[in-house]
Formats: structure tokens, C-alpha cells, sequence
């Protein structure tokens, strides 16, 4: 499972370095698409036929479930690792996720995050503002 933050840089041409701690998760390729707060999701190939899976299970009848569908799926494009162990971020991805010349590239169950670092700082220093629900956390800590 991929965890930690590393910051980057992103080239002119969309490129950004892998991690090295990420670099097995993604070495058969992934599928970059928009993700939730303004980031990029990328999904190793295996954990995208889950996400497909679920999608598909989404009522057609449901206009709520439609757009988010159309959203997330609409915006999927599949990478590969070149080279020199970069992915090229499609503009338009780009463009949604505000991704210029910096990127922090973070890790999460199951997928893998692409933020705008002010971004980033913004949603992390939100869950430190107000924590999540206790709720939520009864069985998180040992």
C-alpha cells in the first residue's frame, strides 16, 4: 500500500518523477483521473478494475450517480512509467488539478494522489482545524 508525501516538480511538457517509494505500485501502469478536492487519483491498473467494478453497480436511474460517473470516469487516461520513471499528467488533468511546476505526490489506500501543494497544505490543514468525527475513528487506533 502506497503512504508518505513527497514534493516534486512538474515539467513544462506534464511530467512529473515517480517516487521511488511508489514506483513498484505503478510499474505495469495506471489510470489518472480527477479525484475529490481538486486532486488527481491515480490508480494501479488492478485497483482501477475494482473502481471500474463499483461504477458499474451505480444506478443508471440516479442522476446524483450519473455525474459522478461521468466526473470521474470521463477524465481517465491511462500512463505508463517512461524511461526515467516519469508520468506524463494529460493538460487537461493538469489544468483541473492547478498543477503548474510543483506537485506533491502522496499515497493513499489503494491509489495515489497528485496536489497543487497550496492545495495540499489547505486540505491537511483543514483535517487539523476540524479532525474527522470520533465516529469515524472507534476502531483506527490500537
Amino acid at each position: 500500500m502506497p503512504f508518505g508525501e513527497y514534493p516534486y516538480a512538474i515539467d513544462d511538457k506534464g511530467r512529473v518523477v515517480m517516487p521511488p517509494a511508489f514506483r513498484e505500485f505503478v510499474e505495469d501502469g495506471v489510470i489518472l483521473t480527477r479525484g475529490m478536492e481538486g486532486c488527481l487519483y491515480l490508480f494501479a491498473l488492478p485497483n482501477w478494475k475494482r473502481v471500474e467494478e463499483q461504477l458499474e453497480q451505480l444506478p443508471l436511474t440516479d442522476a446524483h450517480s450519473r455525474a459522478f460517473v461521468r466526473f470521474f470516469y470521463s477524465g481517465a487516461s491511462k500512463a505508463r512509467l517512461d524511461a526515467q520513471s516519469r508520468l506524463t499528467v494529460p493538460t487537461p488533468l493538469r489544468s483541473f488539478a492547478g498543477l503548474e511546476s510543483e506537485v506533491v505526490v502522496a499515497g493513499a489506500p489503494g491509489r495515489l494522489e497528485l496536489w497543487n501543494p497550496q492545495r495540499w497544505d489547505a486540505a491537511i490543514q483543514a483535517v487539523q482545524d476540524n479532525p474527522p468525527h470520533p465516529e469515524l475513528l472507534i476502531n483506527f487506533v490500537a
